[in-house]
């Protein structure tokens, strides 16, 4: 009878350890998603984070790569933790799930409280850089930012093409008798913003 116990608790302990096991690369793995969208950002949209004027942006991504790592980190602990059954591991790997559940939770808070100010701060920003550094010397990044963007996104201004005509590039003389970059036209050639008809600008 005893023995029977012993083999049921045995049993279970294994069954636990593996469900335990699935968890934790489920957690690696969620961590590497979050790293990869960290270097995504970083690596290939790093010139729209240009077009903005807080820092802020630029250390969120920073953030998501150094979260992603912390979460791998954890995720390969508890395996470790799991297998070798050592009590210092896993009341590691408990304090360190316990600090990424509360750092989401501060996370969410913020992003709820602050989602509406950060929207309209994006688009304030976004108009007052396009204007005022838009082809202006030193903000070359900018100007190729801008370009990208109205290109790959299809469209012409922060708000709309009447956001230019506030421009100091347009308004200096030195944009050839444009009144919208040539980024906004539909097809681009030397020229086009002249024209800022809807059959010829986004």
């Amino acid at each position: 009878m005893g023995e029977f116990n012993e083999k049921k608790a045995t049993c279970g302990t294994v069954c636990l350890k593996y469900l335990l096991f699935t968890y934790n690369c489920c957690f690696w793995l969620a961590g590497l998603a979050v790293m990869a969208v960290g270097i995504w950002t970083l690596a290939l949209k790093s010139d729209y984070i240009s077009l903005l004027a807080s820092s802020t942006y630029l250390a969120t991504a920073y953030i998501l790569v150094v979260a992603g790592v912390v979460v791998m980190v954890t995720g390969v602990l508890g395996c470790c933790a799991t297998f070798k059954e050592r009590r210092n591991l896993l009341r590691l790997y408990f304090i360190l799930l316990l600090l990424i559940f509360l750092l989401e939770i501060i996370a969410g808070v913020l992003a709820y409280v602050y989602y509406q100010q950060l929207n309209t701060e994006l688009k304030e920003n976004l108009k007052d850089t396009m204007t005022k550094q838009y082809h202006q010397p030193g903000h070359e990044g900018v100007t190729s930012a801008v370009d990208k963007l109205q290109q790959e996104f299809h469209c012409c201004g922060s708000n709309n093409s009447q956001d230019w005509r506030d421009s100091e590039w347009i308004r200096s003389g030195e944009a050839g008798g444009r009144v919208v970059p040539d980024s906004c036209c539909k097809t681009v050639v030397p020229g086009c913003g002249q024209r800022d008809h809807a059959s010829n600008i986004y």
